[in-house]
């Protein structure tokens, strides 16, 4: 029942102001200490033997802390970690101020979508906002939400820690720059492996929940993105709500020519829309939270 409780918590409280302003929160302190290992080991030759090293410490270190926390009685302690690494309200909260901002003004939504992608967001028109914003849902939904969810099912707290610090690890490291190529080639290869089950498992549920479109419109076009695992959810929400996602877009200046996931779907996108997405995230969140229900009994 840790799971099961632990969501509950993270979805009436997420992640509240008062305690993180005060207290570092742990995907914070993985951040640091990955923050630390990269500017210490990521020099001279072998960077990628280093960075594979480096790894292996951080996933036995957070499986070993995990064992310890396992270890101490009760299951309060349990329910307060599961709660805080997971990220359903913090989530849904980012992307409805997207569809609230935009709705006040261009300028508004594009500060808001500015918050929660890494694109440029300078020359987004309305629907290019919208569309970032449901594309981030999606994607978060599967490495914010289900993702820990289901190592904790398979692994306990060890299982959601190293699940919490190689994740961690390939949105700091794991880029193909010049910089990190070699160093974080194996925090991004792991963090490929351990999502493939659950990214996977997302779209089986949002396509649960959604119109239930055509499967093989998900199986297509999921492939089609640049990540072997964020496509999934991706085609299932512009399947299952009709609409289109992905396309070009622009990087550090520079325009990313990215087709369009389904593309015969709305192009024309609106606050609305991301409304309906906040929707796909909390009945998908909700279809985890019976399967945390019925795993456990």
């Amino acid at each position: 029942m840790t799971l099961f409780f632990g969501m509950i918590l993270d979805a009436l409280f997420g992640e509240p102001k008062w305690l993180w302003s005060r207290y570092p929160h742990p995907a914070v302190l993985m951040g640091r200490l990955i923050g630390w290992c990269d500017l210490r080991f990521n020099a001279g030759p072998a960077r990628q033997g280093k960075g594979i090293a480096v790894l292996t410490g951080l996933v036995v270190g957070a499986g070993l802390f995990g064992l310890i926390l396992d270890a101490l009685p009760g299951t309060i302690i349990d329910i307060l970690i599961v709660a805080v690494l997971l990220a359903q309200k913090s989530l849904a909260d980012h992307v409805r101020a997207v569809g609230n901002a935009l709705r006040l003004s261009l300028g508004d939504g594009k500060r808001a979508v500015a918050m929660i992608v890494g694109r440029d967001t300078q020359a987004m028109d309305r629907p290019a906002v919208a569309r970032s914003a449901i594309e981030s849902a999606a994607e978060n939904l599967s490495d914010g939400v289900i993702a820990p969810a289901f190592w904790f099912l398979i692994a306990g707290l060890p299982g959601l820690l190293i699940y919490k610090i190689v994740n961690t690890a390939d949105s700091m490291i794991g880029y193909r720059t010049p910089c990190h190529a070699e160093f974080g080639w194996a925090a991004a290869r792991f963090d490929d492996l351990i999502n493939l089950i659950p990214a996977r498992l997302t779209a089986a549920m949002i396509w649960a929940v959604t119109s239930r479109p055509d499967p093989r419109g998900i199986l297509a076009d999921a492939p089609l993105h640049r990540s072997p695992n964020a496509g999934w959810p991706e085609a299932a929400m512009a399947h299952g709500l009709d609409i289109a996602l992905s396309g070009p877009r622009s990087y550090d200046g520079q325009l990313r020519d990215y087709p369009f996931v389904n593309g015969g779907g709305e192009h024309d996108l609106t606050p609305d829309d991301i409304d309906r997405a906040v929707g796909v995230l909390w009945k998908t969140w909700a279809v985890m939270l019976i399967l945390a229900l019925i795993t456990t009994a």
